[in-house]
């Protein structure tokens, strides 16, 4: 499977309900700290419209809801991992994204053959509180010697200035959040990203 260059997170159906119809391919669900239900109808409505539009839809954590729900991708972060189970996941055919950030969890990461794997954040991010400083662009080159022929994805503080230095480093996708949601138009934000990638 070959994944869009351009990977835009949302943390409710209503961003990708309003931008997923200009042209996204590729999206994820990142809610967190909700109600079960609010986060199930965020997936149902994210599913719909991704459906619609002919973009695959990644839900990130909610493992057991994605299987429910029908849904063909999910996102763990190394926290997540711990209670994931993914014998489960795999035989409910679901695709899989895993966060790394050090050598350790790359090697566990590895371990369960993902269909992806992630590295950040590259840059300084905004979004939360992590232990890890940013790992610089350098380092994609390091995980994309390391990882063969899985999908590279950059994430953490990317822009799509940043975007084509990750490239060259060695992602094959570029994930971004606050590029997009902080912009005083998404929607044009959303427009020069698939021009950029495309």
């Amino acid at each position: 499977m070959t994944l869009d260059r351009f990977y835009p997170i949302f943390e409710s159906a209503e961003w990708i309900e309003r931008l997923v119809p200009l042209g996204i391919k590729l999206v994820q669900l990142r809610i967190k700290d909700a109600e079960n239900v609010v986060v199930r109808e965020n997936i149902r409505r994210a599913k719909s419209t991704c459906n619609t539009h002919g973009c695959t839809l990644i839900i990130n954590d909610y493992w057991k809801m994605a299987i429910e729900e029908g849904c063909e991708f999910i996102h763990l972060g190394q926290e997540d991992l711990e209670g994931a189970d993914i014998n489960a996941i795999r035989a409910a055919g679901l695709q899989l994204g895993i966060s790394t950030h050090d050598k350790a969890e790359l090697a566990r990461a590895v371990a369960l053959k993902p269909d992806y794997i992630a590295l950040g954040p590259i840059y300084p991010t905004i979004l939360k509180k992590m232990k890890w400083h940013e790992q610089g662009i350098a380092k994609l080159g390091v995980w994309r010697d390391l990882i063969g022929e899985t999908p590279l994805i950059a994430i953490g503080g990317m822009s799509l200035d940043r975007a084509a230095g990750a490239f060259d480093a060695g992602a094959d996708v570029v994930a971004a959040v606050t590029d997009i949601t902080l912009n005083t138009s998404p929607e044009d934000r959303v427009r020069a990203w698939l021009a950029a990638t495309r």
